[in-house]
């Protein structure tokens, strides 16, 4: 199966939304995800096309000299392909293009597949927002990369 990153466009917005409605307890709105690939300077989001299908996507902001990952999710029939691996490591490299020096996100402790990829890809835990989730008020650990 070939796999293909590209930026997010608006034409892509369905196949994320399956994506993000089937991930995630508190999905973001077509709204949210227009607004960061239309009206955010700060923004870099991307797909992972499959024949013509949706398979992932990621994104993030780039503020100073930090990335911080926002999102990242793969469509259940794609998961366990490295497409996680491979949509981080394009926003890795994109983070080094634009002179980052380091990489934030947060996660969902329970989210353990997320937390493997993360410390897989060299980010480490360096603290807990109480309550972060507002949807279920779960904690969410605070991961950093550094380069």
């Amino acid at each position: 199966m070939e796999i293909n990153l590209i930026a997010m466009k608006k034409e892509h917005l369905k196949g994320v939304l399956e994506i993000e409605n089937t991930s995630f307890p508190t999905p973001w709105s077509e709204m949210a995800f227009d607004h960061e690939i239309t009206g955010n300077d700060f923004a870099y989001y991307i797909v992972a096309i499959s024949g013509e299908k949706v398979a992932g996507y990621a994104g993030m902001w780039i503020i100073l000299d930090e990335g911080h990952v926002t999102t990242l999710a793969v469509h259940p029939a794609n998961r366990r392909q490295s497409i996680g691996q491979r949509l981080l490591t394009e926003l890795i490299t994109e983070a080094l293009k634009r002179g980052c020096t380091k990489m934030t996100l947060e996660v969902r402790p329970s989210n353990i597949t997320a937390l493997d990829l993360y410390q897989k890809m060299g980010f480490i835990s360096y603290g807990v927002r109480p309550g972060y989730y507002t949807d279920t008020h779960e904690d969410a650990i605070i991961m950093w990369k550094h380069f």
